[in-house]
């Protein structure tokens, strides 16, 4: 029969809360309770029966409650299968009581690593007794109950409140694999914790968080989104993030990370379609949208500065599927509102991890995220003319830009503006004719103006195209064994060049 009555319960809980309950069900129900330390003390506060394990094992808890329910007493009643002779002949001669239900909360690792306590403190918060109890009574689904988490309580709580002290198969499967899910994520916790001075090269993630998303990249697609939702931006209005929204805003969050002036920058389909900086927010937002008006139509709006209501009524006449700010200023956000659907968000504080993954051909690429921010320091003239101090900043704008574009990129920018870039092109040649015929396309004056690459250039056609389009100095990594063409046409012609010596290829 696939149907267990639970007979005899073991709950040893770091967390309280809810318990209280559940061992009033399980009295009521006729259930016989065992328990440990702590929780043996709070239940019998609670004025609700209860057995110490010690009278069981007939064993004290020693080394400082290091050991308390390791005992084959203890483990023989979980781990003894009911419908095996040889099991259930050692349960009578060695007096072993049959457990039928385990309840456990493991010692709380993550959070004690998390509030930055000592070395001895996250050791000690290494649960031993707990975690092998979860084991134990998972292996044994077809006869024992497993409620792993405090998580758990409130479907067992529905259980014993439907037909009291009975489980089905079915019900105890689903604890099983529940149990092993927290067991695995709980090692997971406290092997990352260990390899954080021994570095092995292995690649272990659990996460416990996910929802379901209304599809991926296209409608036939289904996807979810695993992570702590309480890391990503604040959502403060809209309709449900989508996967496509997901990923437009993080590269608007990484792309203005990398600014400290007052930026605008709108996005669509992960690459920046306009971008200003100015000293003032209307300012940068006007020259922003004026980069491509036709490409911000059901973009993605970042800016790295609270927006104010002048603003926002500029920015409340495109329709923006995202608008993502640090704050929003009395006012602001009414007007922002308006469009029912428009997803508003506050980017919080930089938790972006230091490592990026990518799921491919079965396995799975890890890699350093691309921290590197090129300042006036990062860069070295090449050329017999040097960059004046407004075309360094129009380049370090530009190179900004350019890092965080698909590539091949290239970007053309003047006066701390995007004019225009070509982007995720098969060859740097196409990506540059790609920027000058857009930059044009909207009425922009290239003469003047700089060029950013995103990796070096391997001929000189690149800068001879942009001389003619009036492009006055160009800035890239450098590295080519050719390098000397380039740089020969600029001194030829007059342009100045700088290298950084850093690549910023992003496919």
């Amino acid at each position: 029969m696939d149907n267990k009555r639970i007979k005899r319960a073991l709950i040893s809980v770091y967390h309280k809360d809810g318990i209280g309950e559940i061992a009033r069900k399980l009295n009521e129900s006729g259930v016989e309770i065992l328990s440990t330390g702590g929780t043996y003390d709070f239940l019998q506060k609670l004025s609700i029966p209860v057995i110490p394990v010690e009278d069981i094992t007939s064993y004290p808890s020693i080394l400082g409650g290091r050991v308390k329910t390791l005992h084959p007493k203890i483990f023989g009643g979980i781990l003894g299968r009911r419908d095996v002779d040889s099991d259930l002949k050692s349960f009578s001669e060695y007096g072993i009581p049959e457990i039928d239900l385990v309840i456990v909360d493991l010692y709380p690792f993550e959070g004690t690593v998390a509030s930055g306590a000592s070395h001895e403190d996250i050791i000690e918060k290494i649960d031993i007794g707990g975690i092998s109890l979860i084991r134990a009574a998972a292996k044994n689904y077809k006869d024992v109950v497993i409620i792993p988490c405090k998580e758990q309580y409130a479907k067992l709580s529905a259980i014993l409140d439907e037909r009291g002290a009975e489980t089905s198969l079915e019900e105890r499967l689903f604890f099983a694999a529940e149990a092993f899910n927290v067991s695995s994520h709980y090692d997971t916790a406290i092997f990352s914790y260990f390899n954080r001075e021994q570095g092995m090269e292995v690649f272990k993630q659990s996460i416990l968080n996910s929802r379901s998303l209304r599809y991926g990249e296209n409608p036939h697609q289904s996807a979810r989104f695993y992570g702590n939702d309480s890391k990503l931006p604040e959502q403060l209005h809209g309709k449900e993030i989508s996967y496509n929204n997901l990923l437009d805003i993080e590269a608007a969050i990484e792309l203005i990370s990398d600014f400290t002036e007052t930026t605008v920058a709108i996005l669509k389909h992960n690459n920046a379609c306009g971008c200003a900086s100015r000293s003032n927010l209307a300012d940068a937002w006007s020259a922003a949208l004026a980069c491509d008006p036709v490409s911000a139509y059901g973009g993605i709006i970042i800016t790295n500065r609270p927006i104010d209501v002048a603003t926002a009524k500029e920015m409340n006449t495109l329709f923006c599927e995202v608008i993502i700010a640090p704050e929003y200023e009395e006012g602001s956000l009414e007007i922002l509102k308006e469009k029912k659907n428009r997803i508003i968000l506050i980017n919080k504080d930089d938790n972006r991890s230091h490592r990026k993954f990518r799921s491919l051909l079965g396995g799975v690429l890890v890699q350093d995220r691309d921290m590197a921010v090129e300042t006036k320091e990062s860069l070295s003239a090449v050329t017999n003319n040097a960059p004046a101090e407004s075309q360094i900043d129009d380049l370090l704008f530009a190179n900004k830009l350019v890092k965080h574009s698909k590539s091949n990129a290239i970007v053309l920018a003047k006066d701390k503006t995007l004019l225009a870039s070509g982007i995720g092109q098969t060859s740097r040649v196409d990506a540059l004719r790609q920027a000058i015929e857009k930059a044009h396309s909207f009425g922009f004056s290239t003469d003047g103006g700089v060029m950013a690459s995103d990796a070096f250039f391997p001929f000189a056609d690149c800068v001879e195209i942009a001389d003619k389009a009036g492009i006055k100095s160009v800035i890239h990594p450098g590295g080519s064994i050719r390098d000397n063409d380039s740089i020969v046409y600029c001194n030829e012609h007059g342009l100045s060049m700088v290298t950084t010596g850093t690549r910023h290829f992003k496919h």
